[in-house]
């Protein structure tokens, strides 16, 4: 039995958009890896900080993300075409040269480039995700063999309905009309008039990337589309390392900063499922999406969409995730943190602002002012500030249960034959919490923070000596708490005895003020 999809990627050229993210990078190792018949994969990358994609792409050829090509398949590096352009320019800034090679020979599209800051103004989430989403389409009517179009949304675009199915619902405005105010409005105009047109979206991000999707399905049935909605996108769980990363977003950054001790408080409900899905899972679908769209005989009438999410199966919560965190970066420490990683999600808000309060804003500003003293650069309200930007983003998805409807993504493993059900796993039922909540905070160490495993003895100590501070200070907290509601309760005293004897004799107040037995 040979790999169905294999045979039908051979001498494929294929055009990936965001090729240097997260997803676009681990969908050129996977393809690259087990499509090796694979013809060529052009990376749509842009200069970036004096680099030319050239040397950008030398650059990702280190990355432990790419170890076993490197070792097994050093060969198929070569198939790797970096192609210079940005999809914030008409034909996607791509010379002439290129772009006509690339119509008469890619047949397959991931558009994946996006802006994924969350807290960026609409003008600028318009300009990257949803005008440049209409860019790709124009460029990918003049591929002439194209058989698979893969828009990456996201599953978080639709919050006014409670389940999601997977069908392109209307958008709350007509994209070309938001696109054509965006262009002649002035970012402050366009800021008068975000809260308005947002409705029920949280930030820029669900907003333009939903406008996006009603774009692809107008393009649907003249481009063999389809749109594919992962849900918050984790570490790898397997391949090509367990626990691979490249960035501190999502719940990621969090646990990094909690395991730092920068954050110790989180506005989130504990009882909410948590709907993530790691990188590899998500990349084995959309490899096999494509795949399906492009054997499919008859296209449906509706544009084919996929939630790549847990659904009705998931039974991991947000607190469960917190306790198996707490345990293992207590086994894998971070290196130099600045206190003991003891912080917790709560629920009420007024709470957790109370928290942000006293540990979060308070000792920023104390350190900043001994890095004052001692004429160092002050940096810890800056980050704190951006740690609250994050945090506020984030809590939106975390504090609210997110059903959908997982129909197409669930009939794909079915559908493939034994070979390609081992190359392609696509049962998330099959992870367990966990291992692998432990190598998502070991790769975040080893991956973003370049910390190494032979220093945990160290990171260990310094755990054990913020350990005892930590404690020491909240006796002393208590104690300072204590003696105040004492000396408070003194002065209470003097005001209410000159109410007489009737304030004795008032439930509560004789006992506690007046130690009235």
């Amino acid at each position: 039995m040979t790999s169905e999809v294999n045979e039908w990627y051979r001498g494929r050229k294929v055009l990936i958009t965001g090729a240097s993210g997260l997803m676009g990078k681990v969908l050129i190792e996977k393809l690259l890896y087990s499509v090796p018949d694979i013809g060529c994969i052009y990376g749509l990358i842009r200069s970036k900080r004096g680099k030319s994609p050239e040397s950008r792409i030398e650059d990702m050829w280190k990355l432990p993300l790419f170890s076993r090509i490197r070792d097994e398949k050093p060969h198929v590096m070569k198939k790797l075409i970096p192609v210079s352009g940005d999809i914030l320019y008409d034909n996607l800034g791509i010379e002439e040269k290129s772009l006509n090679e690339l119509y008469s020979e890619v047949s397959v599209i991931f558009h994946f480039a996006a802006s994924l800051r969350l807290e960026a103004p609409l003008k600028e989430g318009l300009d990257m995700n949803t005008k440049g989403t209409l860019r790709v389409i124009e460029v990918a009517k003049n591929m002439k063999n194209l058989a698979a179009f893969v828009h990456l949304s996201t599953a978080f675009c639709y919050p006014d309905y409670h389940r999601l199915a997977e069908k392109v619902h209307d958008p709350p405005a007509d994209p070309h009309e938001v696109l054509r105010a965006a262009n002649w409005l002035t970012d402050k105009q366009m800021n008068l008039l975000t809260s308005s047109l947002y409705q029920k979206h949280p930030n820029s991000y669900t907003y333009s990337k939903r406008l996006a999707e009603a774009l692809v399905r107008d393009s649907y049935p003249q481009l063999p589309a389809t749109v594919v909605r992962p849900s918050i996108v984790t570490p790898s769980y397997r391949e090509p390392l367990p626990g691979w990363v490249d960035n501190l977003n999502g719940p990621v950054g969090v646990m990094v900063g909690a395991g730092k001790g920068v954050i110790r408080s989180m506005h989130c409900y504990g009882q909410c499922h948590a709907e993530v899905i790691p990188v590899d899972s998500a990349i084995n679908a959309i490899i096999v999406i494509a795949f399906r769209i492009g054997t499919m005989t008859e296209r449906p009438l509706e544009i084919p969409v996929y939630n790549l999410t847990s659904g009705d199966d998931r039974n991991t919560t947000w607190k469960d995730i917190l306790d198996i965190g707490k345990n293992t970066i207590r086994n894998y420490p971070f290196e130099g943190p600045l206190w003991y990683p003891n912080g917790n999600i709560r629920s009420n808000k007024f709470i957790h602002s109370l928290c942000v309060f006293f540990y979060h804003i308070v000792p920023a500003y104390f350190i900043d002012f001994l890095m004052f003293i001692f004429r160092q650069k002050r940096f810890m309200v800056r980050i704190q500030n951006r740690i609250s930007v994050g945090l506020d983003v984030l809590q939106y998805f975390t504090t609210r249960e997110w059903w959908f409807d997982t129909h197409n993504y669930k009939a794909l493993a079915p559908s493939l034959n034994h070979v390609d059900t081992q190359l392609f796993p696509l049962d998330l039922t099959i992870i367990e919490d966990e291992p692998y909540i432990e190598s998502c905070i070991i790769g975040g160490k080893l991956y973003c923070l370049k910390e190494k495993l032979e220093n945990l003895p160290k990171a260990r100590l310094q755990n054990n000596i913020l350990y005892v501070l930590d404690q020491l200070v909240s006796v002393f907290f208590y104690l300072f708490l204590v003696s105040w509601m004492a000396s408070y309760s003194g002065f209470l005293r003097d005001i209410l005895s000159y109410g007489g004897p009737l304030v004795r004799h008032l439930p509560f107040v004789g006992k506690v003020v007046f130690n009235d037995q």
